[in-house]
């Protein structure tokens, strides 16, 4: 027996079950399927120990899919992007630049919220709705295309016909491998250490990235944990370095997290486990297939730098809510829309956070030095900080 809807969402991650709240909200029929089931509690084994800072244009496509109302009480406003060179002979912050939204607009860059959070209020939204169908544990097995539908074959045997596909199924989309579309993959040898630090300096609604060699170090302000300013890190470095790192004993690794954030905080304490992340940029060649739309990770990839991420998915999503229709949901037109829309912007942004990154890793003493430079006669341009904290936010 075949079940048909209007939208099946491939993938129940942060932008897979926003797809579904959103579609759903806009009184389509949705099933939303992923492998596993999502983990909804920061202390479970498993647990998304990342953040998300959403930035003020993802505002209202979390507000038509009726989640913001969810993560407003738990978000931390992000005033002030900190920017730190420190990659002098000595690990000390030598250049500060520090970027406030009150110079751009009325409102915080952005909001930060722990992705398992997340997770726990997307699946609480899922709930409220009839016409949403979330079913975890459950995985996209086959993708069969035609003109006039979608006929996709689920883990449990269950086939579902589908006017749209979603695929928010990550990095390696078994959807987007089903449609044969290529991907162009960067590798940078890097990894990234994710966990939360207290500490007993206020962050004061500051998002700091310090750069010395290997990759940004980076703080986001999140909620106090155990009375204390809590922060979340992002830690990239080289691979190698990053399992040198994960090798050290507790004391040995404070001291060394300690050494890398330059004492802005104070003395940092290690308040949750250590996940890792590998780091690649990736972007599809095509973001539309017959009767299917990549979004998120599956459309592209991007190191964690400057929350682009998440805030990138979240503007797929818009894009593709803008552009359904009840008469023309899925069909060609609207999709290849889609695509003219969304993949120039995200390789535009793709290209910008490469050239980031790469300047973030550098090693050698001159490099870093001509590197401290140059940034800091750009950023000290007022024009050029404005238009690079507009182009940051996504505002146009």
């Amino acid at each position: 027996m075949r079940q048909s809807v209007d939208v099946l969402v491939s993938g129940g991650g942060v932008a897979g079950l926003a797809a579904a709240a959103a579609f759903g909200s806009a009184r389509y029929s949705v099933i939303c399927v992923d492998p596993a089931p999502p983990i909804t509690d920061g202390t479970a084994p498993g647990a998304d120990l990342r953040t998300t800072a959403f930035l003020q244009p993802s505002i209202p496509v979390l507000e038509a899919a009726g989640l913001w109302e969810r993560l407003r009480p738990h978000a931390m406003p992000l005033q002030v992007m900190r920017i730190v060179d420190a990659g002098g002979a000595e690990p000390v912050a030598r250049i500060t630049h520090d970027f406030n939204a009150a110079d751009v607009s009325a409102q915080p860059f952005g909001w930060n919220l722990p992705n398992w959070l997340l997770r726990r209020e997307f699946v609480a939204r899922l709930d409220a709705l009839e016409n949403v169908d979330f079913r975890p544990g459950t995985a996209t097995s086959r993708v069969f295309t035609r003109e006039s539908e979608a006929l996709v074959t689920l883990s449990d045997d269950s086939r579902v016909s589908a006017r749209l596909v979603i695929a928010a199924d990550g990095r390696h989309s078994p959807v987007r491998k089903a449609l044969g579309i290529p991907v162009q993959t960067t590798r940078y040898g890097q990894k990234a250490l994710a966990f939360a630090v207290t500490h007993p300096e206020p962050h004061n609604n500051v998002s700091t990235e310090v750069h010395r060699s290997g990759g940004p170090f980076t703080l986001v302000p999140l909620g106090d944990h155990q009375g204390k300013p809590c922060s979340a890190v992002v830690w990239m470095e080289t691979g190698p370095e990053v399992d040198r790192l994960r090798q050290l004993d507790p004391a040995a690794f404070e001291q060394a997290m300690n050494e890398r954030s330059c004492g802005l905080y104070g003395w940092l304490e290690q308040a949750t486990p250590l996940t890792v992340w590998p780091i690649i940029t990736q972007i599809a060649e095509r973001f539309n297939g017959q009767r299917v739309a990549l979004m998120a990770e599956a459309a592209h990839v991007v190191p964690p730098i400057g929350a682009q991420g998440l805030n990138m998915s979240l503007g797929d999503l818009g894009a593709l809510i803008a552009l359904a229709s009840p008469e023309t949901l899925g069909e060609s037109g609207p999709l290849q829309a889609y695509h003219r829309r969304r993949w120039p912007e995200a390789k535009l942004r793709l290209a910008g956070v490469d050239a980031l990154n790469r300047a973030s890793m550098i090693d050698a003493q001159p490099l870093r030095d001509a590197r401290a430079a140059a940034l800091h006669a750009l950023y000290s341009l007022a024009p050029v900080r404005r238009g690079l904290m507009q182009l940051g936010i996504g505002m146009r």
